[in-house]
């Protein structure tokens, strides 16, 4: 029996994502005694998971994988996990990973638990805790199969690095029927992605328009932050849909999520309740937001943030 993660790449590097799930499958691992794998997908440097304590790196490499693809995706992740006769599936939250954790649990037979948050609190049987009610609550769950496969919570656990001599085996996956066809896909390259950043810079309509979103992406050149929207101005296409996040939108469990300009719809904060902490700027005292927030600035954004990015710059200067 082993335990079996997969590391998700991104241009043929590992996300942060798939780090934090090799430390977390090694810990899983060193308490049930089992050894670790990994299996990725056309990544460029597979032994880099060898930091992190996984003892065999499964690569595929295969050009038809490029693109995500639900189907190919999942058979090819289950062909490895019923080969390896794993006990554990670990996925990341990515959407990608949740996209394919329900088709996962039908071809391997295995049990299905998302937004889970920390180790099994036991194992015999298999009791885990997992976020529910939007995060706003969570729930222990006991798992009566005998195999298990878990979607971690980004952020979570932590990257933790224990280096190992691990074995890395390459193989090419062999397409059955590639009756799905990804014809093009966007990819942003000079930019944080929302989905490996520690910190998360979000605008609203407090902004008033799109000419006005260079306060967003100053302030996150600074910090070194992905930028990001809510839904109200991603359809009036202020900015892509890509950048959108909530409940609707994107995911956020980043270290830091400060909102600009926000109300905060219950939408909106069911999607970025998992960040660890949250800070608002805006006009209204009113606003939704303050109540969720670690901490909050009533003030205009126009005057605040310029400020707030002046005094960061020179707190960097004298840090440097």
């Amino acid at each position: 029996m082993s335990v079996l993660i997969f590391a998700e790449t991104e241009r043929g590097k590992f996300k942060k994502d798939a780090l934090e799930l090799a430390s977390y499958g090694r810990s899983i691992s060193d308490e049930i005694k089992s050894k670790l794998v990994a299996i990725c997908i056309n990544s460029n440097n597979p032994e880099e998971l060898s930091k992190y304590g996984v003892d065999k790196i499964i690569c595929v490499n295969n050009n038809d994988l490029e693109n995500f693809n639900s189907k190919n995706f999942s058979d090819c992740i289950s062909n490895v996990f019923l080969k390896e006769k794993s006990q554990f599936l670990i996925l990341s939250s990515s959407s990608n990973s949740r996209y394919i954790g329900g088709i996962l649990s039908i071809y391997t037979k295995a049990a299905y638990v998302s937004n889970v948050f920390s180790k099994p609190t036991k194992y015999k049987p298999l009791q885990l805790r997992r976020n529910s009610f939007t995060n706003k609550a969570y729930e222990t769950v006991e798992v009566i199969s005998d195999k298990v496969i878990i979607s971690l919570c980004r952020n979570s656990y932590g990257i933790i690095e224990n280096k190992v001599k691990s074995e890395v085996v390459s193989e090419t996956f062999k397409i059955a029927n590639n009756d799905i066809l990804v014809s093009s896909t966007e990819k942003l390259s000079d930019k944080v992605s929302i989905a490996d950043a520690d910190i998360v810079v979000s605008g609203g309509r407090g902004l008033k328009g799109p000419e006005n979103w260079h306060i967003i992406e100053n302030l996150a050149d600074v910090l070194g932050a992905a930028t990001a929207c809510s839904k109200p101005v991603s359809d009036s296409g202020w900015r892509p849909h890509s950048e959108h996040v909530g409940q609707t939108g994107k995911p956020v469990a980043s270290n830091l999520y400060i909102a600009i300009g926000i109300s905060g719809a219950i939408q909106h904060l069911a999607g970025i309740n998992s960040s660890k902490i949250k800070v608002v700027i805006n006009t209204d005292p009113d606003a939704p937001f303050f109540k969720s927030a670690d901490y909050g600035i009533v003030g205009d954004a126009f005057e605040v943030v310029p400020e707030l990015i002046e005094k960061l710059k020179k707190f960097k200067s004298l840090n440097n």
